[in-house]
């Protein structure tokens, strides 16, 4: 299957969907390992393939080196999903998200903090790379 900018789209707006239901059901103010475990079984719900826990390598010298780095999922090889409970996303929260869709060479990521009212309004934040911009529509 050919990755195309409208295939991320469609799976951004499946994630997000899923992380407004789990949402709607949990509310917010609950630890982030709890949004963690019922959202990957929504996505499961969903028929969605992910990874959960990713210990993201790095690829130095042509040597594959293990890192400390673990990335909340990672959705059908191709998009990067960082949760949070936090009360205001900081520049550090986008970093780590952009570090890791840099190392997994994902196209696309998705920040979404839980520890708010309304997820499709302030819970969210898509992020892109290059590589998003050269895929076709």
């Amino acid at each position: 299957m050919e990755i195309t900018k409208t295939y991320l789209k469609d799976l951004v707006y499946q994630v997000n969907g899923a992380a407004i239901e789990v949402h709607k059901a949990l509310g917010p103010g609950l630890l982030e390992s709890v949004y963690h475990k019922v959202l990957i079984k929504e996505l499961s719900l969903r028929g969605l393939k992910y990874q959960s826990e990713l210990i993201v390598p790095v690829e130095y010298k042509g040597l594959r080196l293990d890192t400390e780095l673990r990335c909340d999922l990672f959705i059908e090889n191709i998009l990067v999903v960082e949760l949070k409970t936090v009360e205001y996303i900081l520049p550090v929260h986008e970093a780590q998200i952009l570090t890791y869709m840099k190392l997994l060479d994902a196209p696309k990521g998705l920040l979404i903090n839980f520890n708010v009212s309304n997820i499709y309004k302030e819970g969210q934040k898509t992020f892109v790379t290059e590589n998003f911009r050269i895929l076709p529509e």
